[in-house]
C-alpha cells in the first residue's frame, strides 16, 4: 500500500481528533451520549469549535480519497502522489488546530493549502 492510500486511511480516522477534542475536554457523559449532536451544537469556544473543525474534515475527503485514487489511476509520480497527500494531512491537522485557536485568515490560507494538495493531485503525470 503506498504513503497515499495510508494517507486516505489517516483522513478518515481525522476528524475522530476534532470530535475527541470536543466532546472529551468537558463534561460529556451517558446522557450527552444520548443526543451527541445536540451536545456538540451546544458547546462552547474552542470545544465548538473543534466541532466544526470536524464537520469541516468530513466535507474534504471525498474530494481527497477521490484525488488519490484518480492519480493512482493516471499513474502519477508516485513520490509527488505520496508528499501532496502528507501534505493535505499535516496541513489538516494544523487547520484544525488553527480552527480552535480561532485564527481565521491564517486557518483560511492552510485551508486553501490542503485544497491546494487535492487538486494538484490531479495533475501528477
Amino acid at each position: 500500500m503506498t504513503i497515499a492510500y495510508w494517507c486516505v486511511f489517516i483522513s478518515i480516522l481525522l476528524p475522530l481528533l476534532f470530535t475527541a477534542l470536543a466532546k472529551f475536554t468537558g463534561k460529556y457523559g451517558p446522557k450527552a451520549n444520548l443526543a451527541p449532536r445536540e451536545y456538540l451544537e451546544s458547546l462552547e469556544g474552542f470545544r465548538k469549535r473543534a466541532n466544526w473543525a470536524q464537520l469541516n474534515t468530513h466535507e474534504s475527503i471525498p474530494a481527497f480519497m477521490a484525488a488519490v485514487i484518480i492519480a493512482h489511476q493516471m499513474q502519477g509520480a508516485q513520490n509527488l502522489i505520496d508528499n501532496l497527500a502528507v501534505a493535505y494531512i499535516v496541513l489538516r491537522i494544523i487547520y484544525g488546530f488553527l480552527y480552535m485557536a480561532n485564527k481565521g485568515l491564517l486557518r483560511t490560507v492552510v485551508w486553501t493549502a490542503a485544497l491546494g494538495c487535492t487538486l494538484g493531485l490531479f495533475f501528477t503525470f
